[in-house]
Order: structure tokens, then sequence, then C-alpha cells
């Protein structure tokens, strides 16, 4: 049996081309092609992050 991963996923997919971020989580493709394989803690460090990218998106700027 495996535990259950923590993941931000909303099921909106898209990788904007330009900031290399998904718009749906606010995940780099670095991150989205390790969710997986991260530890925990490599998880929970990530969090925080999600929301300030999502901010700067929003607002137009670079994430």
């Amino acid at each position: 049996m495996t535990d259950t991963i923590w993941t931000p996923c909303i099921k909106v997919c898209f990788v904007d081309p330009a900031q290399q971020v998904c718009v749906g989580c606010f995940r780099t493709l670095e991150e989205l092609g390790r969710w997986t394989r991260m530890s925990e803690a490599e998880r929970e460090a990530v969090k925080p992050k999600l929301d300030a990218r999502r901010a700067a998106y929003e607002a137009g700027r670079s994430v």
C-alpha cells in the first residue's frame, strides 16, 4: 500500500511557455517532472512558493 502524495494540482493543466509554470497549480516544469520523486520535505518547501507565483503571474510579472 502506498501513501497518498499531496499535490496542488487542480486538474487545469496548462504550462505557460513564457513563464514555464503551470497556470493551474503554479508548479515549475522541473517540479512537475519530479513531483512524485520528491521527498515530503521537498514538496512542503514548494507549498509557500505557489501563492507567490500565482500572485506574480496574475499581476503580469515573471515568476
